[in-house]
């Protein structure tokens, strides 16, 4: 009887070894993009933590990189991801399928590194609401990538810039996102909405004077069309890193446990060097010819009240309870 309990035990040990990673033998071959060029900060990141999750896997799991939205704009890029057709993804989403993913876009949220650390947090309330948002487009948020807090670029100085109560008699293109079309029409501008592929354009023709939606290290490559850049600081730039969430149901614990840990140890990597390369991008920006203007403390905190006055209510409208939870998390 002993020594049929010892047998049994030891091929339930062996059965659930062989379980714990059932797919050892299958192999994948994944697209992961993302919104820069190749040689940018998060391109050598990106490369890194395929390198990682390949070397991990022994191999099991291999990537394609796809640089400067060569996959497609952020936001077409996310259906993909959502359907299969793209496995991971580096970047913002857009809003267009569901007006709550404006949530990390909520402007002023957080007006200093600590407060974003916090808000963005791996187990904070933003992120764990966006985890639950997500998944209902079948898509697993596996961490993110921190960017910088973002400004205004123009192509000629507006009247009072540092003033949201003076109308600046500039359109200015915005995301196609609501939360900064309000930003951007607080402040004094006029917003036009269009994706990035085609702002540059955009500034190029005349159609818009200037582009809210980004930061110095994007506008650092509008050089001669960057005259100005308005250091509003106005929103946080987050990008997560998303897959497929059959695709993820599909790995082995060990395999998602190998994702985890690159994706986490790649994060943290950028909060340490964040806020450095932020003012890095500031000082090129300025070093290309950019005029740079920072507000006084009286007028960026002017503007974050009328700002949040006016478009908070309207962004709680569309994305409900969760947007308290998530300004009430960060505010204790």
């Amino acid at each position: 009887m002993k020594k049929a309990l010892v047998i049994m035990a030891t091929t339930l040990f062996v059965l659930s070894f062989l379980g714990a990673d059932a797919h050892a033998d299958r192999k994948h071959h994944w697209k992961i993009g993302h919104v820069r060029p190749k040689g940018t900060a998060i391109d050598q990141d990106t490369r890194k933590l395929v390198d990682k999750i390949t070397k991990d896997t022994r191999g099991r799991i291999t990537f394609e990189v796809y640089p400067a939205n060569k996959l497609g704009d952020y936001s077409v890029v996310q259906e993909k991801c959502s359907f299969g057709e793209v496995e991971m993804f580096i970047g913002p989403f857009g809003t267009t399928v569901d007006k709550k993913m404006a949530l990390p876009f909520t402007p002023y949220l957080v007006t200093n590194w600590a407060e974003a650390r916090k808000a963005f947090a791996p187990d904070s309330r933003m992120i764990k609401s966006m985890e639950a948002i997500l998944e209902k487009h079948n898509i697993k948020i596996l961490g993110g990538w921190p960017v910088y807090f973002g400004g205004i670029v123009l192509t000629r100085e507006p009247p009072n810039p540092g003033d949201p109560d003076v109308h600046k008699g500039m359109i200015i293109r915005t995301p196609p996102i609501r939360a900064f079309e309000l930003t951007a029409r607080s402040m004094g501008y006029t917003p036009y909405p269009i994706t990035w592929a085609y702002a540059r354009t955009g500034l190029k023709t005349g159609m818009v004077e200037g582009m809210i939606g980004g930061g110095a290290e994007g506008y650092a490559g509008l050089k001669g069309l960057a005259k100005v850049y308005v250091d509003a600081r106005d929103h946080f730039e987050y990008w997560f890193v998303y897959m497929n969430l059959d695709l993820w149901k599909g790995l082995s614990d060990n395999e998602k446990m190998i994702l985890r840990n690159a994706v986490r140890e790649m994060e943290r990597r950028r909060w340490d060097t964040a806020e450095a390369e932020e003012q890095a991008s500031i000082r090129r920006l300025r070093d290309q010819g950019t005029t740079i203007v920072t507000l006084s403390a009286g007028e960026f905190d002017k503007t974050v009240e009328k700002v949040r006055r006016h478009v908070w209510p309207e962004m709680r409208k569309d994305i409900g309870d969760v947007f308290d939870q998530v300004v009430s998390g960060i505010r204790k």
